[in-house]
């Protein structure tokens, strides 16, 4: 009986770790969908936040050297609990990038991440990465 328990409980989580197939249409080609999410409340307890002077010499400076082909980047409002437990309340930067996920970009990617951590006093910087099927129409 436990036996038979451990075969199902076996086949029940493989079912949960299986990930759907992406499959691109005709013209479309699979990439990769990256949004970082830079906060601008420096690591002093929120007294002070990065400038939009100040973002824009790293957008410039930073960004732009690491992703010369092209990136978006939003503005936002929204909030994170930190390490400490505190809710914190702050607006961000959103950077978007579509790419093929080349060692390469990987290494842009932590080398943008650290800069603005390193700069700005940050905790962390929030990423979330998707395929994605890419057509310019």
């Amino acid at each position: 009986m436990k036996r038979l328990a451990s075969v199902i409980m076996v086949a029940a989580l493989a079912g949960c770790s299986s990930q759907a197939v992406l499959r691109c249409e005709s013209g479309q080609r699979l990439q990769f969908h990256d949004l970082l999410y830079f906060g601008t409340s420096r690591g002093d307890g929120g007294q002070h936040t990065v400038t939009t002077a100040e973002w824009n010499v790293f957008l410039g400076e930073v960004l732009t050297r690491h992703f010369p082909d092209g990136l978006t980047v939003l503005t936002g409002t929204g909030q994170w609990r930190s390490s400490s437990g505190a809710i914190v309340r702050e607006g961000s930067h959103v950077l978007s990038l579509v790419h093929p996920g080349t060692p390469e970009t990987e290494t842009s990617i932590t080398a943008a991440v650290e800069a603005y951590k390193t700069t700005f006093n940050q905790e962390s910087i929030l990423r979330v990465r998707s395929p994605a099927c890419v057509a310019f129409l």
